[in-house]
């Protein structure tokens, strides 16, 4: 079985590169997690993370779940990858996947927000509510 340790951390590392603005939970069970401030601990805050497995390491885009338009475009190299609909398996670094996925964050954050309002909105919990203020 391969050793996963470097690959966790390059992914780690591309996704702390990406966190200005965001909470950064560093959980040893759960991995490197990033949450919009705005939702903190609500499961709609939760917009990207890295968590390594027995197998493979999980690279998670939440925003690819909520628009799943953000990953019309992508290599079928990186596609070959996915796992569901917002879930990229890595078993070893490829950097050529990594810069490709690297975009695709950036593009996810930029939009996570504006998903999350639409989806509250759509649910009739409005974002007031969702976030706390009346």
């Amino acid at each position: 079985m391969a050793d996963l340790g470097p690959v966790a951390t390059r992914l780690r590392a591309l996704l702390r590169a990406r966190a200005e603005g965001l909470l950064v939970i560093d959980d040893p069970r759960r991995g490197l997690l990033l949450e919009h401030p705005r939702w903190a601990g609500k499961p709609w805050g939760f917009v990207a993370g890295v968590r390594p497995g027995a197998r493979y390491v999980s690279y998670y885009l939440m925003c690819a779940y909520a628009d799943p338009t953000l990953v019309d475009s992508v290599s079928p190299g990186l596609r070959a990858r996915m796992q569901g609909k917002s879930c990229f398996n890595f078993t070893r670094i490829d950097e050529a996947l990594f810069a490709e996925l690297d975009a695709l964050t950036v593009r996810a954050i930029a939009t996570h927000e504006t998903a999350v309002v639409a989806a509250l909105a759509g649910r009739g919990t409005g974002t007031r509510a969702a976030d706390g203020r009346h």
